[in-house]
This record gives C-alpha cells, structure tokens and sequence, in this order.
C-alpha cells in the first residue's frame, strides 16, 4: 500500500522547516520534491537502482523492470512502497517466505558468535549440521557446499571418484550422462553437459566425458547403458525441469530410470536444487517415485533464501571415496550457513510447508484451468512448481504478460520465451493465492 507524504517524512526523519529553507521553495514543491525521491525503503528510487546496475553491472540478466526493496512473507515492495506478490521465490529458494523471522533470528544469533572458521579447524556447528541434514533426508552423509553449482560440481566428482574406485572404470573413460533440456549451473562443466544454445555458445571448448540423451526417454537410457554401461558413472537428472519451464515427466519416468540404473551398476544422481524442499508437495521430489536416489543434489531453499548454502547426500561408501585435500570450499559448511539451513529446515516441517504445497498446488492448477483464453495452451506442474504455456496471440508473448502482471502486483518471470513459471513461497496464505489467481485471470483475460 503506498505511503503518505506524512508516512515518509517521517520514515526519512526529514526536517521539514530545514528542507524549506534549503530549497527556498513553496510548500507544494517541497512536498512534489519529497515524492519524486520516493525513499521509502533505502535511499535510491527505482529509477537509480534501475541505471546502476545498468551502468556498473555486467549485462548477463535481462530483469523485469522492476526494483524490490523489501521483502515479507509471500510479499515485496519497491523502493517507492509499491506491494508485490512474489511468484519467483528467487527460482524456489524462498520457500519460507521472504524474511522469516526463525530464520533471520538464526542468523543475527549466530553472527554475533562466530561466522567463519574454513575447514582448516572443526567448529561447533557444522557437525551438529551435518547429523541434522542427514537424518532430515534419511542419508549418511552430507558434503556442504555453497551453491547449487557447486553442489552438481560435487556430485559429479563424487561419480567419478566412485567410478574409478568402486565400479572399476578405466582411468579417464568414466562417463556421465545427462537429459538435455536440463539446467544445473553455469559453471565450464556444467555447461559442457547443457544442451542450451545460450549456455554454451562462446564457451568453449567443453569438458569431455559427458553423454546426453533426451529427457523423459527411458529407452534411450537403457540403449546408451546397454552400449556404454561398463564406463557410465552416473545419470544426472532433475525430477522436475524448473529451467526447462517446469516440464513434469511421465509418471513412472524417475522411477524405470532408477531401476535401469540399478540394473547397470550406475548411479542415479538426482539435482533437486529447485524441485526439493518441499516445493513440489514432497520432501524430495523424487518421493514421488518411491526411491532414493544414491546422491542428491541440494541448494536454494536449504537456507530459505538468506545465504548460498548447498549440500550433496550420499551414503558413506559413495562419499569416502574424496578424501582430504581432493575437494572443498573455504566457505564450505561454515558455521554462521549451518545455523541458518538447520533453522531454515525446521521451518519447512514445524510450518507443514510439503503438505501445504501440495494442497495449494492442486488448487492453483485447477485455477488455471478455469480460465478461458487462447493465450493460455497448458497448465503443468507439482505442487507449488508451476508453469503456464503461452500461445503467442496479436503479438503479445509471455514478457508481454510478465510485465502487465507486475503492474498489477505481481511478480513471475517467463522461461523459454513462451512459459511463464509460477513458484511463490510455500508461506502463501490460500486467501492470498486466490488473490494472486484472481491478477492472473484478469490480466490473461484483458490481453485476450
């Protein structure tokens, strides 16, 4: 709700009568004045902020033209007070809501105490951690990490290592493979495993020993382990496309991948970054299927949106195979990331955040459904991972309606040109996603 005049006066702590003797103005210039600076949360307009990333930052984002300054619950507000709902969750890593207070109360806590030590020394948090995260996720044991390309960076060392040593590949032959349409970081490596036009041209030259087969696609798994199985390490897989614009596979696709893997002695390593957490109804996503994944891939919501904290999970005969000195992160685990994903974690369950996300997932796409444009061609995914596809009419596209949803308070990002992905905090309040439907209808159905 925007503020008043009085309401940022104060919230600026101005002093009125010195500011009219400064500007030597009429009262109503002064006040015109105070509303162009628009500083309700921070000191820069959206404007600015708008021209300063511009100006100083490298291009490699293209942002909705918008500025958020504040963030709460399932809410944010720019600079200028103006209030959003939030249907990004930063790609799922705000699945708690914007700002939660056991979350940041964590932080503050630990901050005061200790925030860094490096893995040089053992510290009091990260142990107690690591027992957390494992027994959160039925593990053994966990590796922390940073970001969730750090964490795919892990586990596709962990799949060598283990190939090497415990499955028998030939020195420098191991294999991983990948589904194409996949999206898993952006770092040279996880790159040369893209099928993304975007990603890799300019990049290379790519690492070698990746294979990459079509997502959704069983039989071409068992044909290139039938060809290639005594050299694959692993099979790297989202459960859920997010990047790809939430591309839900066949019902029973993780799982035949799984046994296939099984059948060939290969790991089924499983990339949940954006689909675990609770985001798609599960725990893991993979839940779904009934199986655990011998490695999985963990980032985002972990630490619900307040610091870069990943991990990988594994059992300890996949996970011993590192040993001292061949992986690792200054930052990695450290203290001040272990009391904030341990808080972060206990949200997720003392709030009931799987299941209300399966239940209010299954409200929204029936929602969706509802609504009669031509604009709208399918309506896909799992709990709060959604996505709608756009069939481009009269020239307008799915920015078109991204842009027409910010103006009318919130906030979603299209993906793929033609898919706009829908994935606001679990924290979402039923009335305040049948508001958010309510924007959705009516600004698809104006442009109709």
């Amino acid at each position: 709700m925007p503020f008043s005049v009085k309401q940022i006066i104060a919230k600026k702590k101005i002093d009125i009568k010195a500011y009219f003797k400064k500007k030597k103005s009429k009262k109503i210039e002064i006040i015109g004045d105070i509303m162009a600076e628009n500083l309700v949360f921070g000191d820069i307009s959206s404007k600015e902020a708008m021209n300063l990333e511009e100006t100083y930052g490298a291009h490699n984002y293209h942002p909705l033209p918008v500025v958020i300054a504040k963030g709460e619950g399932a809410k944010v507000w720019d600079p200028e007070g103006k209030e959003y709902y939030d249907f990004l969750s930063a790609y799922s890593a705000i699945n708690q809501g914007h700002c939660h207070p056991k979350i940041i109360n964590a932080l503050t806590d630990q901050a005061t105490i200790l925030t860094l030590t490096s893995r040089a020394f053992f510290n009091n948090k990260l142990g107690e951690f690591e027992k957390f995260i494992t027994e959160f996720f039925g593990y053994e044991m966990v590796l922390p990490m940073n970001t969730g390309a750090e964490a795919v960076e892990t586990a596709i060392k962990l799949s060598r290592k283990w190939g090497y040593e415990k499955k028998g590949i030939e020195e420098d032959k191991a294999i991983i493979i990948f589904a194409e349409g996949n999206f898993h970081g952006r770092t040279i490596t996880i790159v040369s495993a893209s099928t993304d036009p975007d990603c890799r041209k300019g990049f290379g030259p790519f690492t070698p020993g990746f294979q990459k087969i079509p997502y959704n696609d069983t039989k071409a798994l068992e044909e290139i382990l039938q060809k290639h199985g005594e050299n694959v390490a692993a099979f790297i897989v989202e459960p859920i496309q997010g990047e790809a614009g939430v591309f839900v596979p066949d019902e029973n696709y993780v799982k035949d991948c799984y046994d296939i893997c099984k059948k060939h002695n290969v790991l089924f390593v499983a990339d949940e970054v954006q689909s675990g957490i609770a985001r798609t109804g599960r725990l893991l996503c993979c839940d779904y299927a009934g199986i655990k994944p011998d490695i999985v891939i963990l980032g985002k919501a972990i630490s619900g949106g307040v610091l870069p904290v990943s991990a990988v999970l594994s059992s300890r005969e996949i996970m011993l195979t590192i040993k001292p000195g061949e992986h690792g992160s200054t930052f990695g685990g450290f203290p001040l990331a272990c009391a904030v994903a341990k808080a972060a974690l206990e949200v997720v369950k003392d709030e009931n955040l799987t299941e209300k996300a399966e239940e209010l997932g299954k409200i929204f796409r029936e929602e969706m459904e509802k609504i009669d444009s031509p604009l709208i061609k399918l309506v896909r995914g799992k709990g709060l991972l959604n996505a709608i596809i756009i069939e481009p009419k009269d020239g307008i596209e799915a920015w078109d309606i991204c842009v027409k949803l910010k103006e009318n308070g919130l906030l979603a990002k299209p993906t793929h040109q033609h898919i706009i992905r829908f994935a606001p905090p679990l924290v979402i309040t039923k009335e305040q996603l049948m508001e958010c439907v309510e924007i959705i209808k009516k600004t698809i159905l104006k442009l109709s």
